[in-house]
C-alpha cells in the first residue's frame, strides 16, 4: 500500500506505517504541488497529522478521488473537511502502531 503522511509527525505514525510493510512518503506541507510530486495519484491512503493543514484533504481528494483520508491529530477537524475524512483519530486515544495496523481494513 502507498501512504502519504503529511505534517509534523509527532507520534511517529509514518514509522509505524512503514514497519507494517507499506511504502511511505512524508511531506511537511501538503499543498497541491507537493502532493502531486509525492505521488498522490498512486497513493492509497493520505494521513494528515496537523489539523491546521485540513485544506489538504480537499486537495488530495481532488487529485485522487478514491484515496482514503485518515486524520491522526489532536483537535477538531473543521466542518468543511470533516465530510471528506474517512477516519479521524486522536493520538491521545489510539497509538500510531494501532492506526498503522488498521489501515488495511
Amino acid at each position: 500500500m502507498n501512504v502519504i503522511v503529511a505534517g509534523v509527525d509527532a507520534e511517529p505514525v509514518a514509522d509505524a506505517v512503514e514497519s507494517e510493510g507499506h511504502s511511505v512518503t512524508v511531506v511537511d506541507v501538503a499543498n497541491r504541488p507537493t502532493l502531486e510530486e509525492s505521488g498522490v495519484h498512486e497513493a492509497d491512503v493520505f494521513v494528515l497529522t496537523e489539523i491546521e493543514q485540513a485544506t489538504s484533504i480537499a486537495i488530495a481528494k481532488d487529485l485522487a478521488p478514491e484515496i482514503r483520508v485518515v486524520v491522526y491529530a489532536e483537535g477538531s477537524l473543521p466542518d468543511f473537511a470533516r465530510g471528506q475524512a474517512d477516519l479521524v483519530v486522536d493520538p491521545r486515544l489510539i497509538d500510531a502502531e494501532t492506526v498503522a495496523e488498521e489501515l488495511e481494513h
